[in-house]
């Protein structure tokens, strides 16, 4: 009778044992790898707000320097009249030659207009001086306050000693057109 007792015993332990490996498979695979992946996603979702909100904070502190430095841009861009625009571009260009003792051979404006808020004028400058002319000629470019990009540059020697050089540059201009108020 014992030996039967202990059958028994060992059917039911197998069958608790067998059931508990089943709930622990089902556990594991169906409740705590997608609670986990949850989980996970969550805390990724919450790191992600958090720098948001850190960002947003530090654009508010920045706020009135951001502005101002918006409302310098607009007063310095060019004028959306294309002629005005040109005739300050061409001005401003003459300065810097004049101011650098750079001489300007070569000038081409061109307009794109991609968007209806702005339009960019492109502008290529060739230019003849020695170094230290043209450097002058690209500071006086880059130092001034019109809304304006050194997008490529060349250097070449027009002389064999390399006295004498050549400076191609594109420059471009932002003009912002201002929408109609109704």
């Amino acid at each position: 009778m014992e030996a039967a007792v202990k059958i028994k015993n060992r059917q039911e332990f197998l069958v608790v044992l067998t059931v508990a490996a089943f709930a622990l498979l089902v556990g594991v695979n169906f409740i705590l790898e997608p609670l986990s992946g949850w989980w996970s996603s969550r805390q990724s979702q919450i790191r992600e707000l958090h720098t948001k909100v850190d960002d947003g904070t530090h654009l508010l502190k920045r706020e009135a320097g951001i502005r101002s430095l918006w409302r310098e841009m607009q007063a310095n861009a060019l004028p959306a009249n294309t002629s005005l625009a040109e005739q300050k571009l061409l001005s401003a260009v003459d300065g810097w030659s004049r101011s650098s003792g750079a001489e300007v051979t070569s000038l081409t404006p061109q307009w794109k207009n991609e968007s209806t808020n702005y339009l960019t004028l492109t502008c290529r400058v060739v230019t003849t001086g020695n170094l230290s002319t043209l450097s002058r000629f690209l500071y006086d470019l880059e130092r001034g306050p019109l809304a304006l990009r050194l997008d490529s540059l060349e250097l070449g020697a027009s002389d064999k000693e390399g006295r004498q050089m050549n400076l191609s540059t594109e420059i471009n201009g932002l003009a912002l057109v201002q929408p109609d108020k109704k």
